[in-house]
């Protein structure tokens, strides 16, 4: 596989799960093909595995070849899991966990791209790490692994781990990567390449912030509203809530009623049930292990609620998602 390759050039896989991210895909894989044009000469190979050598399918529909992920090994210098969709519809993951370990043994930096940190985990190959994961599927790697503490980051390098958050965000991680080998000012031009002229940092955040998720900027009801997501799955009381601002619990509803036009109550449980739904859309959990994740005291309360918000059982929902 590498005869044909310079003995400079480093190898970099990208092991494809179906619904990939085409986007995550691009910004991870473009700027090794820039470095190349750029420097002259391959710095960098790109290779696309998936398991069985099948072809790969995005999330847009676009189909990749691909090799066998069986067959990869010390050649490579890096080898990213990149997936997207919905990790509880994936199949014949556990599949993947004896090469990905293979690999790591073999000295291989393995890397996740979205929610291909899910995939990591569950091979048992993020344990004592610090890592992240898209934002969107960080609360199904918590339920599935509640020893595993994803950071809120754009990307994450800790030693032979490299994840990040996907999206645009692996732009900055490889002008990282490239930067680490060839400097600063040949990652500058091969993000300059594509116009990528804010390099972010890697700490910085994946979403906008609450004020722009919102749509207040009251640094009280902000400060609730924060609290609210950090306690999904034990609701605070309203007087507790109030305790923790130092304010009155009048006061605390008028926050919500000026500022959202909704009441204390409402906007919690709503919070909760966007959080439950990802939970249904995502993950494998059982709806009762889900209703108790989302502070519920009984299955039947917690469908009843979710009907009333969403117009259908969380059970009717999942009978529906798509395959990944």
């Amino acid at each position: 596989m590498t005869n044909e390759l310079d003995k400079q050039t480093q190898r970099f896989g990208f092991l494809l799960l179906p619904n990939f991210a085409l986007m995550s895909y691009a910004s991870a894989s473009e700027p090794l093909r820039a470095a190349n044009l750029l420097a002259g000469r391959s710095l960098y190979a790109i290779g696309r595995l998936s398991q069985g050598g099948r072809t790969v399918r995005s999330s847009g529909g676009i189909d990749i070849a691909c090799e066998d992920i069986a067959a990869a090994g010390a050649e490579f210098h890096t080898i990213f899991v990149c997936a997207g969709g919905d990790p509880g519809n994936w199949v014949e993951t556990d599949r993947l966990f004896s090469p990905l370990r293979r690999l790591s043994r073999l000295g291989v930096r393995l890397g996740a791209i979205s929610s291909g940190a899910y995939v990591l985990a569950a091979a048992g190959l993020l344990e004592n790490r610090d890592f992240t994961i898209h934002w969107e599927h960080a609360p199904v790697l918590r339920e599935a692994f509640p020893e595993l503490a994803p950071r809120q980051a754009r990307y994450v390098i800790d030693g032979d781990r490299i994840t990040c958050g996907g999206g645009v965000a692996p732009l900055d991680m490889m002008h990282a990567v490239i930067a680490e080998r060839m400097g600063m000012h040949f990652a500058g031009r091969v993000s300059d390449w594509y116009l990528h002229t804010a390099i972010a940092d890697p700490s910085d955040p994946q979403r906008g912030s609450a004020a722009e998720r919102f749509g207040t900027h009251n640094p009280t009801l902000l400060a609730a509203l924060e609290k609210m997501e950090a306690t999904i799955e034990k609701p605070l009381k309203r007087e507790a809530m109030a305790r923790f601002l130092s304010i009155s619990s009048r006061h605390l509803d008028r926050l919500f009623t000026q500022h959202l036009d909704a009441g204390f109550v409402e906007t919690y449980r709503r919070i909760r049930l966007d959080h439950a739904r990802r939970l249904i859309e995502q993950s494998p959990l059982a709806i009762a292990e889900i209703a108790f994740a989302t502070g519920f005291s009984s299955t039947a309360h917690f469908s009843q609620v979710f009907k009333d918000h969403y117009g259908r059982t969380p059970s009717s929902l999942r009978t529906i998602r798509p395959a990944g």
